[in-house]
Order: structure tokens, then C-alpha cells, then sequence
């Protein structure tokens, strides 16, 4: 035990400074504190919060009020109505949706149908639901927006088929205003592992993700460890009993020059 105990304190020594500074939570605007009290948020997103900690995470991520907002892969939105009450009428959450699987039986559930009823409620009007599908120049935005930002599926376009990481992000750059921020979240797989466990285990080692995004063109901006946990010891896919809900997550922070 004590051992292992070594060996934790070792890696998570290196992952900080392989990342350089890190932040830890920042102070709590108003308008984020609103977003999070939402009563339209279900019961369901509200019970996550304690671990997923959203008061924090979207301080430290600079969304503000009058923002437009691009969100990739929302899964079921709980994020979706957060950004929205905070960007408010003046801003825009475009949420961009996986489109169907390709030979999906025909009763398969539509991937899109979730952050779809939210952004027909009127109290999310400012949500605009799209597509999001692979090639071609930026991310089908209808303008640039202020930031990108994707939680807990960076690993996964590893995983698409033909998948080209350094295209993706150049994507992400082109759909952003020049200083606007490329915000990612994601499970941490352990130092030094690479991209070797984004399929198997749905990690992905932060140094890693790190170096794929400055090499399109971003400017590190730093890095939170705000979703950290040493118990979390890297080995268990997310969706593991052991660890579900409560992975050791990474958050870093980059700017568009």
C-alpha cells in the first residue's frame, strides 16, 4: 500500500509539471451561482453536482454573460442549460450533437434528443441545436464564437474512425473569435500513457492532450485541478463501478491568439 501510495504522489507530481500552473477554483460570479440555482435544471443534474463541482468549473472557464458558446457533444445537456442561463438572451449556446450511427437500426435512440427538448423550451431559447459531422472548414458555425468547449468526450474523437486529431482541432481554432478560449475537460488516464487508453479505458494522459492542442495554433492558458482525484488510481474504465462519477478529471485552458 504504501508503495502504490509512492507511486501516486510520483505521478501526479509529474502530470503537474509536465501541465505547468495550475489553477484552483476561482471566485463564483452571481450569474454563475443563478445558473447553477436554475430550477429548471432536472433533479438528475443536480444530484451529479457535488462531484462534477459546476459553480467552479464554469468560473474557472470564464463564461460570461453576452458570450457565444459552442458546445461539443453534450450528452444528455447538463451543461447545456448551465451555459445558457449564463450566457443569457444576449449570447448563444450552438450545442453541437453526434449525428445517428451509421447503420443504426431504425427505433435506435436519437443521440441529438436530449439537448433537442432543451432547446425547445423556452426558458433555453438561446440554445440552437447542430450537427456535428466530420471534415470541412471550422465546426458548420453559423459565426465564430467566443469559446469551444467540450467535456468529457476529447478522448473519444481519438476513437472516430480515420480520426485526425490535428484536423479536429484546427477546426476548433478556425470556429473562434481571435483570443477566444478553447475550454477542455476530460478523464485523465495516467502520465506518460499517451492517447493509449481512450478507447479501452475512455482516458486520455493530459500532457498528451496538451501538445495536440498547441500544435494547431493555441496559446496554453493553464490548467485547474479542480475535478482532481488521487484516489482515482488510472487503471478502471470510467464506466467502471469503482470509479463512475468520481475519475480524476483534468481541465486545461487555451486561448486563440
Amino acid at each position: 500500500m504504501l508503495r502504490a501510495s509512492v507511486w501516486m504522489i510520483a505521478a501526479a507530481a509529474a502530470g503537474v509539471a509536465v501541465l505547468g500552473s495550475s489553477a484552483h477554483a476561482a471566485a463564483i460570479p452571481a450569474y454563475v451561482s443563478a445558473a447553477v440555482a436554475d430550477t429548471g435544471r432536472p433533479d438528475a443534474d443536480k444530484e451529479r453536482d457535488a462531484a462534477r463541482k459546476p459553480a467552479e468549473t464554469l468560473a474557472y472557464a470564464g463564461i460570461k454573460p453576452g458570450q457565444k458558446v459552442a458546445e461539443l457533444i453534450p450528452g444528455r445537456g447538463y451543461y447545456t442549460r448551465l451555459l445558457s442561463k449564463i450566457v443569457g438572451p444576449s449570447g448563444h449556446v450552438f450545442v453541437l450533437a453526434p449525428p445517428p450511427r451509421p447503420n443504426a437500426p431504425a427505433n435506435a435512440p436519437n443521440p441529438a434528443a436530449a439537448v433537442q427538448a432543451i432547446a425547445q423550451d423556452p426558458a433555453y431559447a438561446n440554445v440552437t441545436v447542430l450537427t456535428f459531422g466530420p471534415g470541412g472548414p471550422g465546426l458548420g458555425l453559423p459565426e465564430p464564437v467566443d469559446v469551444v468547449w467540450t467535456s468529457d468526450n476529447y478522448h473519444d474523437f481519438h476513437n472516430l474512425p480515420n480520426a485526425d486529431i490535428a484536423a479536429f482541432n484546427k477546426r476548433i481554432f478556425d470556429s473562434l473569435k481571435a483570443g477566444g478560449t478553447y475550454f477542455l475537460l476530460d478523464h485523465a488516464a495516467a502520465a506518460g500513457s499517451g492517447v493509449q487508453d481512450t478507447k479501452t479505458l475512455h482516458r486520455i494522459d493530459p500532457a498528451a492532450a496538451k501538445s495536440e492542442v498547441l500544435a494547431a495554433g493555441f496559446k496554453y492558458v493553464g490548467s485547474s485541478d479542480i475535478l482532481h482525484n488521487a484516489q482515482d488510481p488510472h487503471t478502471a474504465a470510467v464506466f467502471d463501478a469503482s470509479v463512475r462519477g468520481h475519475t480524476d478529471q483534468f481541465i486545461l485552458k487555451f486561448r486563440k491568439p
